[in-house]
Parts: structure tokens; sequence; C-alpha cells
């Protein structure tokens, strides 16, 4: 017969409670270094400077605070995520500011509009990216230690530790050792004989997979910084039959990183040959898109050869190493001015901004610098109103009823005077200056306004001359985008995932094999193992082992061995008693797999 107890208490201790300074004392080196976490020492310092220096960088660069850190990082995204960013559109950023007036500049102050370059984002990236380094650094030189030595030697007595079998067998200790050596190798063990007893360890990947992850935060954290530092970010709106060559001028905004050289811009272009949107028109999903699209025509450098595709809200153009992103778009009315003499004054596509985004109803300004009046004097006029892609007169309103070009109409009026260009200030395009002009009278001096469909003519009053609605064009508005750290930081997300899933999924755990000869002649043969954390895995893998190491060492078939002595009970103790008593079962293979 033999005695098997196999034990799933907690690694500290067989009853499940935390280790005492007896059972470190009785582990030893067994159970140090299953991981590269730093102990924890609680010291007070010195009120010295150098003594609150050293207290500061043991707080930051400790895991606590680096995953706090992170997790502040997470929250301070979420204000990038829901607020308009002026780096990506500051349109609606506009927009924003003109709808929340009391908002806005408490989102001003706080730096939400432009939360990634803002000072407090800013100090967490920096404070995570040192508390990362300082904290991983001293684990992977220890790691790598762990990794050049030895599993430690078995403790004295191994009945202490979470899972513990013994048998009785006939065979030589040396026989059980050299059996147990290539039973753990066959199962990957790092493994060697020390002190009459085989050590062997499994589970390296574990504490190679937390590094990993950490290691991954820390290429993810310079890979935006290099983003940062480097990067090349502008809008542009093209009306269809338009292009966009990368050059500065044409931006309608550009930012850049501090370290970028903005006469390094890639050479290549784009025009905007269609776009193309249709919306749900019945449901609960009325208006929304259904297709969003704009069919291009590309080049790289200055002779490049052309190339068509397709640019998406998901799936943007790479060219030249930059990213050109589909952002929204609108209508861009078509509209030829003639001034008093009947001379053309203005012909072309105006492009105007939707100030409604669900239907689309938009702001139109026309402004023409070169006009002369009937009489051939110069002078300057500006035409102000919205374009309707669907008028509905039965609504008893002027705006937009669907997205579509379901029934387009442009509503004007015009102003005569100074337009405000003249003084070299730069000004909107999208907005009319009417403080020094006058607004066009009709003969009964009401305020002059029409209503146009495409084809129709407007005539101002008393011969100033006229505007007349040619057509209809659709624009979109595009962000050219030069990130070139974005690599990096996916190759670092990839690993950070794959070290996540090697430290959760992968337990380090020790076991040893002892055999000794017992005072009757037989060999004692006893295993166990110590797990990182519990668990109930590890007594299945050691009731493994032992099934495969008893195929070399059977159990003895004829004595019944007195027990296998535990622990010394400690007084009062009713778990210590316990541990003593220790069950025999019938079959020793059955006492394995417990």
């Amino acid at each position: 017969m033999s005695t098997t107890d196999t034990d799933t208490a907690t690694e500290n201790g067989p009853t499940g409670k935390a280790a005492g300074p007896a059972d470190e004392r009785e582990l030893g080196a067994a159970g140090a270094q299953l991981s590269t976490a730093p102990a924890e020492e609680i010291n007070v310092p010195s009120m010295g400077p150098i003594g609150w220096a050293r207290w500061f960088w043991r707080q930051l660069t400790s895991m606590r605070v680096a995953l706090l850190l992170l997790f502040l990082l997470s929250l301070g995204a979420i204000p990038g995520s829901l607020v308009p960013q002026t780096g990506i559109d500051p349109v609606k950023v506009d927009d924003f500011k003109q709808r929340h007036e009391t908002l806005s500049p408490i989102y001003e102050k706080l730096g939400l509009f432009h939360v990634y370059s803002s000072v407090w984002f800013s100090a967490i990236y920096i404070l995570l990216f040192v508390s990362l380094i300082g904290c991983i650094v001293p684990r992977t030189w220890q790691f790598v230690g762990q990794l050049r030595g030895r599993p430690p030697g078995a403790p004295r007595r191994l009945t202490r530790l979470p899972a513990y079998t013994t048998w009785r067998t006939e065979a030589e200790p040396e026989r059980v050792l050299e059996a147990a050596q290539r039973v753990m190798k066959r199962r990957r063990f790092r493994t060697h004989t020390v002190g009459g007893a085989v050590a062997s360890e499994k589970g390296y990947l574990r504490e190679a997979g937390n590094l990993l992850f950490h290691i991954a935060l820390i290429v993810m954290l310079v890979a935006f910084a290099v983003g940062q530092l480097y990067k090349a970010e502008g809008g542009k709106l093209v009306v269809e039959g338009d292009g966009f060559s990368n050059s500065l001028v044409q931006y309608d905004d550009f930012k850049s990183g501090s370290l970028f050289d903005k006469n390094n811009l890639a050479p290549f272009g784009f025009k905007l040959d269609r776009f193309t949107a249709t919306y749900q028109r019945s449901g609960p999903q009325k208006r929304t898109p259904r297709t969003f699209r704009a069919d291009v025509t590309y080049w790289e450098g200055a002779d490049g050869k052309e190339h068509k595709t397709s640019i998406k809200v998901n799936e943007p153009l790479e060219v030249a190493g930059s990213k050109v992103y589909l952002l929204g778009h609108g209508y861009a009315p078509v509209v030829t001015v003639r001034d008093g003499q009947g001379k053309i004054a203005y012909r072309g596509a105006v492009a105007s901004l939707p100030f409604d985004g669900v239907n689309l109803t938009e702001n139109v300004v026309i402004k023409v610098p070169d006009y002369r009046d009937k009489s051939g004097k110069k002078d300057q006029i500006g035409f102000q109103g919205q374009f309707v892609p669907t008028l509905d007169l039965s609504t008893g309103t002027m705006f937009s009823q669907f997205p579509a070009l379901d029934n387009p109409a442009l509503i004007l009026t015009a102003y005569r005077g100074s337009l405000g260009i003249d003084g070299g200030l730069p000004q909107n395009v999208y907005q009319l200056d009417t403080s020094r002009m006058k607004q066009f009278k009709k003969s009964d001096g009401t305020p002059f306004a029409d209503a146009l469909k495409v084809g129709d003519t407007m005539k101002l009053p008393n011969g100033a001359g006229t505007l007349k609605f040619e057509g209809i064009k659709t624009w979109a508005t595009f962000q050219i985008s030069h990130r070139p750290g974005n690599d990096y930081a996916l190759v670092g997300a990839v690993a950070a995932l794959i070290g996540l899933a090697a430290s959760l999924f992968i337990q380090r755990r020790r076991v040893w094999v002892r055999a000794e000869t017992g005072a009757d002649g037989v060999t004692v043969v006893e295993m166990a193992g110590l797990g990182r954390s519990e668990s109930a895995k590890l007594p299945e893998e050691l009731a493994d082992l032992a099934v495969a190491l008893q195929s070399e060492a059977p159990p003895a078939p004829d004595s019944d061995p007195e027990p296998e002595a535990g622990p010394e009970p400690e007084t009062g103790t009713a778990e210590a008693e316990a541990e003593t008593d220790t069950a025999q079962p019938a079959d020793p293979a059955e006492g394995a797999r417990a």
C-alpha cells in the first residue's frame, strides 16, 4: 500500500491561509522568485530631499502607479473621442462653440478641444512612460538572471506545498530520480538534481508575457510621441472636378509636429471625379447615409502614373506614406454673376457649409469684388442666403426636409458696398461682412430676396446685374494625415495582446521529486508542486506526472507504511491538527489522481 496526499490550498500554506514566518522558512528559496515583481517595502523616508526623492521614485516606478496612470490615460482619451478636436475637424469645433456658448469657455480652459496636445494629457503620458521604464528595467534583469539560473532545491518538508503526493516503491532511489528527470523533460520542464531530489520548473513564458506586455506599452507610447512630433495633417475641401496637390498653399488648414519639416511634404495629388451619396428614405433610420463614396484619380510624384480608386469613410487612400480620409460632403451651387453692363463678373461653383447636419441646409456666400454698375463705376457686391437640397413650402419653413437633391432651391439676398477684402486682413470665405454694405431694396422699400430653381435668373433692382443658377456640384472634405509612428503602434498593440494572453493563461510552477530509502529498505517517493497562484490545474498536473513516473517506479504491492510525518501542529490550531491526519487510499494511482 502507499500513502497519497494531494492538497489544493494556496501556494503559501496547506491550510489556505497566508503563509507565516514558519512557512516562509520552510519553503526558503523554493517559493522565492516565482515572479519578477519587486518586494514591497514599507519604509518611512527621511525628511531630507534625498529621502523624499527616493520615496517618490519608488512610488512612481511601482506597478500600482503604472496601472493607475494607464487608467488615467484611458480616461483622458475619452473627451478626445466625444468632443470635436481642432486638429481633426475645426468646422465641427466652431459649430460646437456656437451651439454651446456656456460649455465652450470651460472646455477651452481644460483643453478639451485639443486633448492630445494639452498640458494635462502630456503630463500623464510622460509620467506613465517614466513609470513603465523604471518598473520594467529591473524586472527584466531579474528575469534574465532567473533564466540563466536553475530551479531551487526542494524544501525540507514537501508536505507543506499546495499539491503533494507520495508512494512506496521497490525501485532504487537513483533509478527513480533518473526516471523523474526523463518524465519532466518530456513535459518540457527545466530539471536538475540537487540534494537527493529532482527540481524542475515550467511556465517562464508567463513572466516573459508580462514583460512583453509592458514593453509593448512603451513601444506604443514611443510611437505615439513620434507621431505627434513628426506628424503633418491638414484639411481640404474639394469640389467635383477640382483637385488637390500636397503643397502647403493647397491646404485649407494645416498643422504639424514641432520636428516636422514643412519643406518635406511628399509629392502626390488627387482629383475628385465624383461624389456619391444615397440615404435611407423610410423607417427609423430615415436620412441615414447608405452610400458615401468619393471616386478619385490620384498620382504619386511630379510625373507619376494616374490611378483610380474610391475613398470611403473607413477606407482611406494610402499614398506616399500619407493617408487621405473622407470626412464629409455638401453641395456647391454653380452660378454666373453679370454686372450692370452685362459682363461676367463671377462664374463658378460656390462651396457652402451645412448648418443642418441632418438635412444639409447650407449657408451660401458669394463675393464679387470685380463688379461695375450700369454706369461703369467700380463697385463690390455680395450675395448671402442658403441652399436647400429638398424644399417643401408646405412645412412653412425654408429649411431642407431631406439631404438628397429632391427639390433643390437657392434662396439669396444681395448687398453692395465694401466687402472689406482690400484691407490686407484675411477673411473667412464662408462669411459675409455686411457692416459696410447696403442691402438691395425692392421698389416698395422691402429687402430684396429671391428663391431660384436650377436654370432661374435673379435680376437685381435698378439694372444692377443678374445671377443665374446654372447647376449643382457636390464637394467633399478630406483630411490628409502623415503619422510615421502608426506602424510601430500597431506592432506594439499586437505584442501587448500576445503578452497579455501569455501572462493570463500560462502558469509558472515548480515540481520536486524526492526518493529516499526508508527504514524498512523500501524507497519512499515524494512529489510536490508549487505555483505562483492557486490553481486547480496544479494538482491535476502533479497527478499526471505521478502516474507517468509510476510506470517506471511502480508502488510496492505488499507493505502498509507508516504515515508520512507532516508539519508540526501549532497549539490550538485545528488546521494544523488536521494536517497530520493524512488519508491513505488503497490504490496509489487513484491517490495520485486526487
